[in-house]
């Protein structure tokens, strides 16, 4: 247990958190990052990174953040492995405490905490995660190989997600509540070139089958929202990749959010209602993209210098 005092806080250390730490050091600022539950932030889970900016050959996104801790570090910024667990936003400076008992005073503060992913909300899913039903194809997809799974969602992450599969697995069944795909023409084009994926259209999860002794998933229940039939597949493991949830539940009583949770920044700008307090990447936009969420913590970074 130790207390901190430093003149910017960072919570979180995504690429928003990461580049808010860069800048802020750069221009002379004592500056602190607690890493949050996971380091690096929703980013180390992706297999591979092809649309950051300098990045010739791709890359994946655990290297990425990486590099952007280097980054920071070498500039001085102290990152620290620890979450964040209660705020007070009522006195200035601003106090803060971890899961891990640390008490941080600072100045200002930047909210880097990204986003976590949003679960179907079934019983049996909750049952079977960790035995079968996974959100992280990178992390998880090798114990499958030679197997076939299911993979939930529409977006980019679910196509992601599939395309990476096949590199193990021997089919992979995608499961869409529409049809047509929310995610980008290039996805689109591989995954349809891609024979061992195959595309169940208009359907949802119904269920989650699987054993209980050892726990494990045997397969997948789906109905199709038109025409309400029920379908089952043998599969061994279940992806569900629906989308985020921003994590801003820490800040309710203190900041303003819209309906989806995501925190108010003033117009063209990081700040909130509250002086000194500043958001940056996916707490406060949906667009889940580092290089945006890394832009909108070089101007949360400066706006806070501005105001220290």
């Amino acid at each position: 247990m130790a207390e901190y005092k430093t003149d910017l806080l960072i919570i979180g250390s995504g690429p928003a958190g990461y580049t808010a730490g860069i800048y802020a050091a750069r221009a002379g600022i004592n500056s602190l990052i607690v890493a949050g539950a996971q380091k690096g932030g929703q980013l180390t889970l992706s297999h591979e990174v092809e649309n950051y900016p300098g990045f010739v050959e791709p890359l994946s996104g655990y290297d990425l953040m990486d590099r952007m801790q280097q980054q920071s570090s070498r500039q001085g910024v102290k990152v620290i492995d620890d979450e964040i667990t209660e705020v007070d936003f009522f006195d200035h400076p601003f106090v803060c405490s971890s899961a891990g008992g640390n008490s941080f005073l600072s100045r200002a503060i930047i909210i880097a905490t990204g986003a976590s992913v949003r679960w179907l909300g079934l019983p049996s899913e909750q049952k079977y995660i960790g035995h079968g039903v996974s959100s992280c194809a990178t992390c998880d997809g090798f114990f499958y190989k030679n197997k076939e799974v299911a993979v939930i969602g529409g977006g980019n992450s679910a196509l992601e997600e599939a395309l990476y599969l096949t590199n193990f697995v021997d089919k992979v069944y995608l499961i869409h509540r529409r049809h047509s795909f929310n995610a980008e023409h290039v996805l689109q084009k591989r995954l349809h070139e891609n024979r061992k994926i195959i595309v169940i259209w208009n359907s949802v999860v119904d269920e989650v089958v699987g054993k209980e002794h050892p726990l494990e998933v045997t397969g997948v229940r789906v109905r199709n929202v038109k025409t309400d039939t029920i379908r089952h597949f043998d599969v061994s493991g279940i992806f569900v990749a629906i989308g985020h949830h921003p994590n801003t539940e820490l800040f309710r009583h203190y900041l303003k959010m819209d309906s989806s949770g995501y925190l108010a920044t003033k117009e063209d700008g990081c700040s909130t209602e509250i002086e000194g307090v500043y958001a940056a990447g996916d707490v406060c936009n949906p667009y889940r993209q580092a290089i945006i969420a890394a832009g909108c913590g070089a101007k949360a970074a400066l706006e806070a210098i501005k105001f220290l």
